[in-house]
Order: structure tokens, then C-alpha cells, then sequence
């Protein structure tokens, strides 16, 4: 009876310590270097330009784990574009505050210096879209880890 009450025990026990796993999503990080692939102009009539990046129009991010800096290339624009500034990633949501950039974007900086994207990553690419007030996408870049 002893041995029955025991085995009883331990296997109450035994099944009472068994936790059911959840799988948790997996957290990409922003942190390296970014290519731009392409950019995504969405029109109200619901279709969509794209632009890819070509040796005439290139654009770089960089993360660290809390900075961000980008640059751009526009080969016919004689304007400098580059931005630097502090970023947060959570939740699906990316935010950049940028302190500065050049010239033509410190104009844009001193209207607005926070901007708000929503984000699909996995390991190797992500994209980021910027989101109008009734919730309808405006634009997204479409980058690539290059590092």
C-alpha cells in the first residue's frame, strides 16, 4: 500500500512539474548595416510604385543598439541627405528621433523629428512603412542586412 501511495506521489508530483512550452516569437535586431532594395509609394487608388535601388540612387542605415544613422545618394541632386539621431524598436514599431542631418534635412528635422514606421523583420531583411492617421500606408523601404 505504502509503495502504491508513493508511486501515486511521485507521479502527481512528476506531472505537476511538467510545464507546457509556449514558443515565444523570435526578436530580429535592427543592430548592423542596411542596404536600401527598394521603396514602395502607395496611391490612394490602392496601387503601388516601386523604386529600386540602382547606382544612382542608394541609401544605407545604420543601428547600434540605440543609435541610428542614414544616408542617401541621389547621383542627379546635388544635395547632401543623411540623418542621426536615437531609435526604439518594440512591439513591431519603429521609432527615430533624429538630433541632425545635412543641411536639406535639418530644414525637415526643425518640422518634424520623430517618425513613426511599422516594421516587418526576420534575420536578413526588413521593411518599414510609414503609416497615414486613418491607418492606410503612405511609403515603405524595403532594406536587406548587408552586415
Amino acid at each position: 500500500m505504502k509503495t502504491i501511495l508513493f508511486i501515486f506521489c511521485a507521479s502527481l508530483l512528476i506531472s505537476c512539474n511538467n510545464k507546457k512550452t509556449v514558443e515565444q516569437p523570435i526578436e530580429h535586431s535592427l543592430e548592423g548595416a542596411w542596404e536600401l532594395v527598394s521603396f514602395l509609394n502607395y496611391k490612394e487608388d490602392g496601387s503601388v510604385d516601386t523604386i529600386k535601388s540602382s547606382n544612382a540612387f542608394k541609401q544605407m542605415k545604420m543601428y547600434s543598439k540605440t543609435k541610428i544613422m542614414w544616408s542617401r545618394l541621389r547621383a542627379w541632386d546635388s544635395l547632401d541627405w543623411f540623418g542621426v539621431g536615437d531609435y526604439t524598436f518594440k512591439d513591431g514599431k519603429l521609432t527615430e528621433v533624429l538630433d541632425y542631418g545635412s543641411h536639406a534635412m535639418n530644414s525637415r528635422i526643425k518640422a518634424k523629428k520623430k517618425f513613426v514606421f511599422d516594421i516587418l523583420i526576420n534575420e536578413n531583411t526588413f521593411t518599414q512603412i510609414e503609416i497615414d492617421s486613418l491607418g492606410h500606408p503612405i511609403y515603405a523601404e524595403n532594406y536587406k542586412r548587408v552586415e
